[in-house]
C-alpha cells in the first residue's frame, strides 16, 4: 500500500492528490493508494481517501505503508522515519497556494542535503519516477535509517525547536 498524507494545513494540496490519483488511473501505481486529503478541494477517483484521520489511525497507515509520500511538514516526515521509513516528501509551494511562502521546500532540502534520508519531490512531474524506482533511491541514498535513525530524529527536533 503507498499512504499519502497532506497533513493539517488549512490550504489545499490539490496538486498532490491529483498528481498520485493520476498514477493510479494509468496504472504507474499498481498497489492500493490511501490518501488523507485534508482540506484539499480534488476528490480522488482511483484511490481510498479520507479527508481527516485520527492520530492512532495515521501511525498504523504508516507502519503498514511499502511508501509513504507526505507533505513538508516535518510532523508528517517524521513519523514514517520514526519507524524506519523513508518518505516521499512534496513540500507545498506559495505559487500553488498551497502555504504562505516556500519554508517547506527549503527545510525539507536542507534535511535531505544534511541526513540524506527523505527524498524531496519538488517538480510534481518526477513522482512518478520517485515511486516506481523508490527501492532503489532508498539504496542510494546516504541516510540508512536503520542505523541512523535515532540521531537524525534528535536532531531534526533540535532544528525544529530553535526554528520556532
Amino acid at each position: 500500500m503507498i499512504f499519502v498524507t497532506v497533513g493539517t494545513h488549512e490550504q489545499q494540496f490539490n496538486r498532490l492528490v491529483k498528481k498520485v490519483d493520476e498514477l493510479k488511473r494509468d496504472g504507474l501505481i499498481r498497489e492500493d493508494v490511501l490518501i488523507q486529503t485534508g482540506y484539499s478541494t480534488f476528490e480522488p477517483r482511483y484511490c481510498r481517501w479520507s479527508q481527516w484521520f485520527p492520530y492512532a489511525e495515521m501511525v498504523k497507515h504508516v507502519e503498514k505503508a511499502h511508501i509513504i509520500i507526505t507533505h513538508g511538514g516535518p510532523s508528517s516526515f517524521i513519523m514514517p522515519l520514526q519507524v524506519g521509513k523513508t518518505p516521499i516528501v512534496v513540500p507545498r509551494q506559495a505559487k500553488f497556494d498551497e502555504h504562505v511562502n516556500n519554508h517547506q521546500v527549503y527545510f525539507c532540502n536542507a534535511v535531505a542535503d544534511r541526513y540524506g534520508s527523505i527524498l524531496v519531490i519538488e517538480d510534481i512531474e518526477k513522482l512518478g519516477d520517485s515511486i516506481i524506482g523508490y527501492e532503489q533511491f532508498v539504496k542510494s541514498m546516504p541516510g540508512k535509517q536503520d542505523s541512523n535513525n535515532a540521531r537524525f530524529n534528535a536532531e531534526l527536533e533540535k532544528i525544529v525547536e530553535e526554528m520556532m
